[in-house]
Formats: C-alpha cells, sequence, structure tokens
C-alpha cells in the first residue's frame, strides 16, 4: 500500500465552494488517476489529481459534506494523508483530442489540457460554479465555456456545444469527467457520431485498490478497471447511467 504524508505548500480558491489543495509529491502521475485522502474521525474519500506539476501535485476539493468541508479548512503548512496513485489514467496518444469537463470534474481533465493543449470545453451551471478556466485558457489551443443558465460562454450543456464543435472540426476522440448524466449522453453522441471517447467514471470507493468491491459496475471495478474507461468497455456497462451501489454495496437506481 503507498501511504504517504505531504505538506500543503498552497490553497487556491477556485469558486464560492471549491479549493484545490497542492501539495509536494513525488510519486509518478499520470491524468486521470486519483488518490485516496484521509479525513481524520471522519472518512477516506477518492479525490482525481488536479495538478501534476513535477513533485507539486494538487487535488481540487467541491464543499459537499462533512469530509470535503474539512478539507476546506487546511492551509498551507498542514500536513495530509495520502494513498495511492490508484486506477488507470488517460491515453493521451489518440490524436487531435476534445477534452470536456463538467462541473468539478473538471479537475479529473485539467491536467490532461496542460499536456497536451487540446481544445476544451468547461461546464457548469451558472458562471459562479465555473472553476480551473484560469488553467485552461493558458494551455488550450481552443477553450469554450457553456452553462446551463447563460450567464457566460454558450447557453446549454456540455454535449450540445460538444456537437457544436464537432461540426466544425475533426476530433478523433472525446476525453470526459463530469456528472454521469453528462457522460451518458456524451458516450451516446460519441456512438451517434463514430467518435471514440475515454470517460472517467465515479463509483463509491472503500477501498481505492480493487479489493473491496464498492465500486463495482456490472463486472468491472471503477477505481482498479477505471475509472478511465473507454467507448468499447462502457458499451458494456448495463449499470453505466442507470444505476450505482450505496456504502453497503447494493444497487440504486439513478433515474
Amino acid at each position: 500500500m503507498n501511504d504517504y504524508t505531504v505538506t500543503i505548500e498552497k490553497v487556491i480558491q477556485e469558486s464560492y465552494d471549491t479549493r484545490t489543495l497542492a501539495f509536494g509529491w513525488d510519486a509518478e502521475v499520470r491524468p486521470g488517476q486519483f488518490v485516496m485522502v484521509w479525513v481524520p474521525g471522519i472518512d477516506e474519500i477518492p479525490m482525481s489529481v488536479s495538478g501534476i506539476n513535477g513533485r507539486t501535485k494538487s487535488i481540487t476539493v467541491k464543499a459537499i459534506g462533512e469530509a470535503t468541508n474539512a478539507l476546506h479548512t487546511l492551509s498551507a503548512g498542514d500536513r495530509m494523508r495520502i494513498r495511492g496513485p490508484y486506477g488507470n489514467g488517460f491515453d493521451l496518444s489518440r490524436g487531435e483530442m476534445l477534452i470536456i469537463g463538467g462541473g468539478v470534474g473538471t479537475a479529473a481533465v485539467i491536467s490532461a489540457t496542460v499536456q497536451t493543449g487540446s481544445d476544451m470545453i468547461i461546464a457548469a451551471r451558472s458562471e459562479k460554479d465555473i472553476i480551473m478556466n484560469d488553467i485552461a485558457s493558458r494551455y488550450s489551443k481552443n477553450l469554450r465555456i457553456a452553462t446551463d443558465d447563460g450567464s457566460a460562454g454558450f447557453r446549454g450543456n456540455a454535449v450540445q456545444l460538444m456537437k457544436e464543435m464537432v461540426s466544425a472540426k475533426h476530433y478523433d476522440c472525446i476525453i470526459a469527467c463530469g456528472p454521469e448524466v453528462m457522460l451518458y449522453f456524451t458516450y451516446k453522441a460519441c456512438e451517434e457520431l463514430g467518435l471514440e471517447c475515454q470517460l472517467s467514471l465515479e463509483r463509491y470507493m472503500k477501498c481505492g485498490a480493487g479489493v473491496c468491491g464498492c465500486c463495482v459496475m456490472d463486472d468491472m471495478r471503477v477505481c482498479k478497471d477505471g475509472p478511465v474507461f473507454t467507448k468499447q468497455q462502457i458499451s458494456e456497462l448495463s449499470e453505466f447511467g442507470k444505476s450505482k451501489r450505496d456504502a453497503c454495496g447494493r444497487l440504486i437506481s439513478m433515474r
């Protein structure tokens, strides 16, 4: 088990409810991989590695529960316990790529944009929910913003904007992370358009190392076999977009 204590070097306020914690860590990490973060007395939770810059890595945390709110109390100089890195990452050798980040899912794909300079869509409910567009604007050849309410950029969702961009330019592969409903319709659009895709999926995780089985989707473990899945793999997942598992491993409907 790769278990480390790291020191937070910097805290960046991304939006009203989202912060990035940058820390020193010498591990080799690929875009799309994640770590398990221990929050003493509360929980251990999976977090995508949002920044990969030499020995400086980062996670980006949206305050949505007890554990993530606790992480928001950390400051530069505080220490944090992590395990990992876990899972497979994105294959960034797939030609011309369009990278899509929905909500806090932007954190899981932003390092792929930094490494490739690919065109990118950042989608959010409103302008106040947009994160990491400053980084994306520095590295992406063509950054587009989509908001549900039209308060910034394209008025509409990520899939609608993706279809508009694909009609104007050839892409070999779509890379995406975001809410599962967004990913489900991204996958359906890629099927319709004959495009390859790599999607980073999310499920409840206890161990992160493929042992506990809580994140199983059909016969695939999201932590070990994912979290990045190809279009072919996703086509064989009957639970994708339809159901997930609770903390006890029971299937519950997403619809």
